[in-house]
C-alpha cells in the first residue's frame, strides 16, 4: 500500500488501491496522482496481461480502500481504470460505524458511479446512483441494477462516486471493491418510455401524485407496484420521483395507459434541500452534486425549465439532515406544502407559503401556487395521500403543468375529499387559481362546496388571516357562504381541517400549546381579488 504522507489535507482522502507498489517517498506525490497512476498500472498488470490469447480474461477485482476525517468534502471520486473487453462492471462498498456520543451524528455514505465521459457537474458521465440504499449494482450494456443506467462499458477512467454526507468523530473508513466481468457485450437495451398524453375527459380536474419512489432510489416499491397504487388510489396521473437518477423514466412505458398518465421526473437531494424537478424529458438527468453556496442551483433549474417541466422545493421544513430548504423560491414554480400524513413541518411550510401570497400580489409578482404529494416510498406509506388535483384542458404532460404552474389546483388528502372554490360577484366569477377585478367595495360572495371530511372544519382565510370558520356535518358534506370585498381581501382561499384528536373543531384565533387544528383534509390555492372599475 502507497505511503500515507505524515500530514494529510482534510480535503484530499487516502483512497488507495490495496494491491499496489509503494512509491518511493523521495517522490511524494499527491493522493489523487498516486491512485490514478496505481490504479492505470494495477488494471494493466492483472487484466490487461492474465488471459492467453482468444480466451476470456477471468474476473478480475479490485480494492479501493481510504479514511476520510471529518470535514470532508461532499463528494469523493474514485478514479478506476476500465480495460477493453469489460462485459460488466460490478461495485460492492462498506464503511465503519463507530459509536458515536448522543445527539452525535454517525457515519453515512452514499455511493453511484460515473463513467469515461467525466464526473463534470451537469455532464454527460453520469451512469447511476443509489445513495445509501443499496451496498452493491452492476451495469453492463444490456441492463442495469436499479439506479443505473444500462449503456456500453467502455474503456477508460471511470469514477466510483462517494457522498459522505454525515461522518462521525472518529471519520469514515470505506472500502469499495469493483470487479470487471469480461466476454461479448449483450443486446443494447431499449428504454420503454411512457406516452405524454392519456385519455381525458377534456377540460376536467385531474387527480395526481407528484412525488413517488420506487426500487430506482430508496423506495421498496416496483414501478408496476406503484402504478397499480395510483390506480387503486383514484389517481389520473403520477411523476416518477426518484432520488438523484433517471433510470426509472425508462421503466414506465407499459405501466402508463389510457387511464394513468405517467410523467418522467426526479427528486434533486442536494445537502442543502430537496426540490423535484417535474415533468422531465424522457431519460433527461438533473445534477444535485453543489450546495447554496456553491450558486449552481439556478443554472440546473433553467436547464429544467428548457425542457419545460417544473422546479418545486420539496418538504422545505423536513426536519432530517441535509433536507431544509435553502435555494430560495425566486426560481420556483411552486412548492410542496403538504408531503405525507399531516405533520408540524407542513403547518410551518403552509404558514411560510401563505405569508408569502400578499408580498407577492403587493408587488406584483407572480405567486407560488402550493401542491401537495404523498412522497411514499414503501408500506405502510400511501401513494395519493396527500395528492394535488388540477384544472387542465386534457390529460396530458403539457396541460398537467400549465394548470399546476398556474395555481389551478387544490390539495386533498385522498380522492374521497371533494371541493369547490367560487367568487362571485359585480357579474363575474373566479375560481381557484384566476383572478377577479371589481370595484373596490362590490359584494363579493365565497362559495366553498365541500364532502368527504366527516365533523370537518372550514376556514377561509384572505390576506388578514382567517376570516370564517364554519363545521361540516357528520356525514362530512356541506356548503358554506362568507361575503366580502376586493378592498378587504387580496386573496380568499380554504382549508377543511379533521377534528382534532380530543374531538374539538380547533380555533383558528387562539393560542395555546398544541396546534390549533387537526390534520389537512383539503387546502386550495387561492383565488386573487383585484380592485378596478372595469
Amino acid at each position: 500500500m502507497p505511503t500515507e504522507p505524515s500530514t494529510p489535507r482534510s480535503d484530499q482522502p487516502t483512497d488507495q488501491p490495496t494491491d499496489q507498489p509503494t512509491p518511493q517517498p523521495a517522490a511524494r506525490p499527491a493522493r489523487r496522482d498516486l491512485l490514478r497512476t496505481g490504479l492505470a498500472t494495477g488494471a494493466a498488470t492483472t487484466l490487461g496481461l492474465a488471459a492467453a490469447p482468444g480466451a476470456t480474461p477471468a474476473d478480475r477485482t479490485l480494492t479501493l480502500t481510504g479514511h476520510l476525517p471529518t470535514g470532508a468534502p461532499d463528494f469523493l471520486h474514485l478514479p478506476v481504470e476500465v480495460p477493453e473487453g469489460v462485459r460488466e462492471i460490478a461495485v460492492s462498498y462498506g464503511y465503519d460505524k463507530p459509536p458515536v456520543p448522543a445527539g452525535t451524528p454517525g457515519n453515512s455514505c452514499d455511493i453511484g458511479i460515473f463513467d469515461e465521459r467525466g464526473t463534470d457537474l451537469g455532464g454527460s458521465g453520469f451512469r447511476g446512483w443509489s445513495g445509501g440504499f443499496r451496498t452493491e449494482f452492476s451495469l453492463s450494456r444490456s441492463a442495469a441494477t436499479p439506479g443505473y443506467l444500462p449503456g456500453p462499458i467502455n474503456p477508460g477512467t471511470w469514477h466510483v462516486v462517494l457522498g459522505p454526507y454525515q461522518i462521525a468523530p472518529q471519520g469514515l473508513a470505506y472500502h469499495v471493491e469493483v470487479t470487471f466481468r469480461f466476454g461479448a457485450p449483450g443486446p443494447q437495451f431499449t428504454p420503454h418510455y411512457p406516452a405524454e398524453r392519456a385519455r381525458g375527459r377534456g377540460r376536467a380536474w385531474y387527480r395526481g401524485d407528484c412525488h413517488l419512489h420506487t426500487v430506482h432510489s430508496d423506495g421498496r416499491r416496483k414501478p408496476e407496484e406503484v402504478a397499480a397504487g395510483a390506480r387503486a388510489a383514484g389517481l389520473d396521473f403520477i411523476v416518477s420521483t426518484d432520488h438523484n437518477t433517471s433510470s426509472s423514466h425508462a421503466a414506465w412505458g407499459p405501466l402508463a395507459g389510457p387511464d394513468l398518465l405517467i410523467l418522467p421526473g426526479e427528486e434533486i437531494t442536494t445537502r442543502n434541500g430537496h426540490w423535484l424537478a417535474l415533468g422531465l424529458k424522457p431519460g433527461q438527468f438533473v445534477d444535485w452534486r453543489y450546495r447554496s453556496r456553491d450558486e449552481e442551483y439556478p443554472r440546473f433549474a433553467r436547464q429544467v425549465h428548457r425542457s419545460g417541466g417544473l422546479v418545486v422545493p420539496a418538504h422545505p421544513y423536513c426536519p432530517y439532515v441535509a433536507c431544509q430548504w435553502k435555494f430560495g423560491y425566486e426560481q420556483a414554480d411552486a412548492v410542496e406544502v403538504w408531503n405525507g400524513p399531516w405533520t408540524y413541518d407542513d403547518e410551518s411550510a403552509v404558514d411560510t407559503w401563505d405569508g408569502r401570497l400578499a408580498v407577492a400580489l403587493r408587488e406584483g409578482r407572480s405567486w407560488l401556487p402550493a401542491l401537495g404529494n404523498s412522497d411514499a416510498h414503501s408500506e405502510p406509506q400511501v401513494i395519493g395521500s396527500p395528492h394535488t388535483v388540477v384544472l387542465a384542458e386534457d390529460l396530458t404532460r403539457d396541460a398537467i403543468l400549465d394548470g399546476l404552474r398556474a395555481g389551478r389546483s387544490w390539495l386533498a388528502e385522498s380522492s374521497a375529499v371533494t371541493l369547490d372554490l367560487t367568487v362571485t360577484g359585480h357579474g363575474r366569477q373566479a375560481g381557484i387559481g384566476e383572478e377577479l377585478t371589481v370595484p373596490a367595495d362590490a359584494p363579493l360572495d365565497v362559495r366553498l362546496t365541500v364532502s368527504g371530511v366527516p365533523g370537518g372544519t372550514v376556514r377561509l382565510l384572505t390576506d388578514e388571516g382567517q376570516m370564517h370558520q364554519e363545521s361540516l356535518s357528520a356525514d362530512g358534506s356541506g356548503t358554506v357562504i362568507w361575503r366580502t370585498t376586493a378592498s378587504l381581501a387580496a386573496y380568499v382561499r380554504a382549508e377543511v381541517r379533521h377534528p382534532k384528536a380530543d374531538g374539538t373543531p380547533g380555533r383558528g384565533n387562539s393560542m395555546g400549546p398544541d396546534l390549533p387544528w387537526g390534520p389537512m383534509a383539503a387546502l386550495t390555492n387561492p383565488i386573487v381579488l383585484r380592485t378596478g372599475d372595469r
